[in-house]
């Protein structure tokens, strides 16, 4: 028989206490099922009676050895995983590292399970508050120097969970041995992973409340995979502002007394292929040549069917990967802002998808959505809306608008859906509903959301827009929300409002054939009962030409001729109506297809080679001039919300299809508009003036031949007649061309 040499010094006390170091049999248990909520306090370092045991949970290891200082101890495997050995020390060490051996490889890193938490009680209690209006320097991933090490905090909300882990590529997506650890009441589960950086895919693995497990991508990711992959990603911004002179003068004259035209554009579908980057360069130049001040992005957040065009979010705080990075994205509202052209976004804090994978049910129960089922449930789109009402979900919203204008200079947020958050009987028929407190149908839980993001959006960030798409007379959407009204609620706070009114009359209209347009004037005019009601943009949306509703210029009545004449006098009422303007692409060159985010707009019609060019190229040197105009012209902005700023002229001049009407700037200088929807051409046509004007010259004619018109237009100066017409004491005596809109100015 042989005698069994035993190892001495260091490593051979490791040996010598395996029961005071080994993991407890219940910790045991619960750290393979994913249900501990605090492996810190078992693995790692901690002191023993004896010495130091040393704890590690690795899958897989073949031998894990722990270096600290001249030490150098091995663990003793205990089976499944687990590793242990009693150190020979008084004192936790500061810093030591383990390395890991496979079959294949060796790691050496840090010990996760030796670091306290990252985050502070400020940003717990924050959370635990609603109130953290940073939440996604909190939450989600993030790169770091902790205690000296360089690597990721993860963090996530789960407050139903009984364990979480975090999985991914830096693990071989086996999250086993990477148990996150609950922070308190709060909800939050933390881990830094030490050597992990930019660029690793990770998701959360989730034990849920019967003790099922799910994978689930990060609510708080600031970068995921292109889709249809669906992981997070480790991301790092590394992009150079240089924007300062935008970002400090946007905000020196209010949003309603500037000028507010807005280019709205489907990025993916606008010119297919293009990223970030290429869009930068052609969108920039783009826009700048027509003239546009603003343009509006369909939705940017991360979505995995493009064909809901963004709608349905499943990345809230993530720029779609399908174009490229965040920094991409960065740079793209960093060259539009040197260019002088503001960036809204399209945002959709009303609902979000099912996906397995993303908010759904996220740790096992309702958390993002409404526990009653008749509020989660949206009945339209088979989505989820927003329980309002918890304060951690407002906060995740309200964070996320924030998190957009801030960390992207995104200078406004055009609000979707608006209407089915402030309705509970929204698309519900009787029984499909509950009241609220005081048996209305007022979802007081989604006012109170709205009121607080608005607040909190203006007071962080100066010279940003929001902008309702609200399709009802909610009272009070644009009032401030200190301010009550009727209802006893306060305004919403939105800075602007979509009046979805204006378009549907005018557009009714323009559809009916001049012959019969005398019977609609109405359709035309009743805007202006309500036009100072609230702060208006007036859109010509997406919405407006998909699915079967037609192109703008598709729209109109008559022959190709007459259509286009139709669409150039349209779009000139629209820029001289009170309120801002926007136009989706490819109506400003009247394509006459319906919009497709398959291929997006029909740019061949504007190659010379094509026979019909001019005419579209025309419509587009119009929205060039309209553009250009307008901005040169303050009485078409400056009092946009003022009664003042705009007087009737000619409002019943059914019979003869005439609108005429003038605006005035804060000086008190006019411009008169005169709209003609009849395809005759009408001389000699009295037009009443303030007898105040010397002489009008004709400022704009969208009858001109090179905007493919007839070319009928007005001599200037044009003097006005002593004797009156329209009840004003003057009159001008103009040729009213047909199809077109006319603006005049003093000369």
């Amino acid at each position: 028989m042989t005698s069994k040499k035993h190892p001495t010094g260091p490593a051979a006390d490791a040996e010598q206490h395996p029961a005071v170091a080994a993991v407890p049999a219940d910790d045991r248990a619960r750290l393979l099922a994913g249900t501990h909520h605090d492996p810190h306090s078992v693995l790692g370092a901690h002191p023993v009676p004896g010495g130091v045991a040393c704890r590690a949970f690795r899958p897989h290891a073949r031998e894990v050895t722990v270096h600290c200082g001249a030490l150098r101890a091995q663990l003793t495997d205990e089976g499944e995983g687990f590793f242990s050995a009693l150190l020979p020390l008084t004192a936790v060490p500061e810093t030591y590292r383990l390395r890991v051996a496979y079959d294949d490889t060796v790691h050496e890193t840090a010990d996760a399970y030796r670091f306290p938490p990252v985050l502070g009680e400020l940003d717990l209690h924050l959370i635990g508050e609603g109130r953290h209006e940073r939440l996604w320097r909190a939450l989600g991933a993030h790169v770091l120097t902790h205690q000296g090490v360089r690597g990721t905090r993860f963090a996530v909300w789960a407050p139903n969970a009984r364990g979480v882990r975090v999985a991914g590529s830096f693990n071989f997506w086996d999250g086993t041995g990477f148990a996150m650890r609950s922070l308190g009441s709060s909800g939050v589960w933390e881990l830094f992973v030490p050597g992990v950086g930019e660029g690793e895919l990770y998701k959360f693995e989730i034990t849920r409340p019967d003790g099922s497990r799910t994978l689930r991508a990060d609510p708080l990711a600031r970068r995921t995979e292109a889709p249809p992959a669906t992981a997070s990603v480790v991301h790092v911004s590394r992009h150079e502002w240089g924007d300062a002179e935008w970002m400090a003068h946007r905000g020196d004259t209010p949003v309603h007394e500037a000028p507010f035209s807005v280019y709205e554009v489907h990025l993916p579908s606008w010119r297919p292929g293009l990223s970030y980057r290429e869009l930068a360069d052609q969108l920039t130049a783009y826009v700048t040549e027509t003239g546009f001040t603003h343009v509006e992005l369909m939705p940017l957040a991360e979505h995995p069917f493009g064909g809901s065009w963004g709608y349905q979010v499943t990345g809230f705080y993530a720029p779609t990967a399908r174009l490229g990075t965040p920094d991409d994205f960065r740079y793209l509202v960093d060259r539009l802002h040197q260019a002088g052209i503001g960036v809204l976004m399209d945002w959709v804090p009303a609902h979000f998808p099912r996906d397995a994978w993303a908010l759904a049910e996220f740790d096992g129960r309702p958390l993002y959505e409404h526990p009653d089922p008749l509020r989660a449930a949206h009945p339209d789109w088979g989505t989820l809306e927003f329980d309002f009402g918890r304060r951690e979900v407002r906060n995740f919203l309200v964070a996320n608008a924030l998190y957009w204008c801030e960390e992207f200079h995104v200078d406004g947020l055009r609000v979707d859906a608006v209407a089915s958050m402030l309705y509970l009987d929204y698309s519900r028929g009787p029984g499909e509903w509950r009241p609220n407190e005081h048996g209305g149908r007022e979802n007081l839980d989604a006012v109170a959301f709205l009121q607080e993001m608005n607040a909190t959006l203006y007071r962080r960030c100066p010279g940003v827009v929001t902008i309702a798409e609200e399709s009802t007379a909610w009272d009070g959407v644009t009032r401030p929300t200190h301010v009550q009204g009727p209802s006893g609620l306060g305004g919403l706070g939105f800075g602007l409002k979509w009046n979805m009114g204006w378009m549907h009359d005018s557009l009714r209209y323009m559809a009916h054939d001049p012959v019969h347009r005398a019977h609609h004037h109405h359709e035309m005019t009743f805007s202006m009962v309500y036009a100072y009601s609230e702060n208006y943009v007036l859109p010509i949306s997406h919405d407006e030409v998909v699915h079967g509703k037609r192109s703008l210029v598709s729209k109109m009545p008559g022959d190709w001729w007459r259509q286009r004449a139709d669409h150039r006098a349209y779009l000139a009422f629209m820029w001289a109506h009170p309120g801002k303007q926007l136009l989706f692409m490819g109506q400003e060159f009247a394509q006459g297809a319906e919009w497709s985010e398959a291929h997006g707009p029909d740019w061949w019609l504007l190659d010379p080679s094509y026979p019909a060019e001019p005419g579209h190229r025309g419509v587009r040197d119009l929205v060039r001039d309209l553009n250009t105009r307008y901005r040169a012209t303050p009485a078409l902005w400056q009092r946009d919300t003022d009664p003042s700023g705009f007087e009737w002229i000619a409002g019943d001049a059914a019979s003869d299809n005439v609108l005429a009407f003038l605006r005035y700037d804060a000086a008190g200088t006019p411009l008169l508009a005169v709209c003609h929807f009849s395809p005759v051409v009408r001389p000699g046509y009295l037009v009443g003036v303030p007898d105040s004007v010397p002489a009008w010259a004709e400022f704009l004619n969208t009858d001109a031949e090179h905007y493919g018109g007839s070319g009928v237009t007005n001599p200037s100066p044009l003097k006005p007649e002593p004797h009156g017409a329209h009840g004003r004491p003057a009159a001008v005596r103009l040729t009213l061309p047909p199809l077109a809109t006319v603006w005049l100015r003093p000369a």
